[in-house]
């Protein structure tokens, strides 16, 4: 079980880092998020 939701946590932090990379930096700025916090709000969004 312990693998599987590291598993599941590990690809909601790499689904979060793709969208938020894809985004402009209008986009994220219009959500408060600097390009460099893109790992930092990945991390926290995947409970990593």
């Amino acid at each position: 079980m312990n693998f599987t939701r590291s598993f599941n946590n590990w690809r909601k932090y790499r689904q979060t880092v793709t969208e938020l990379g894809r985004m402009t930096n209008r986009e994220l700025h219009d959500l408060g998020i600097d390009r460099s916090d893109i790992h930092r709000v990945a991390r926290e969004a995947s409970g990593r």
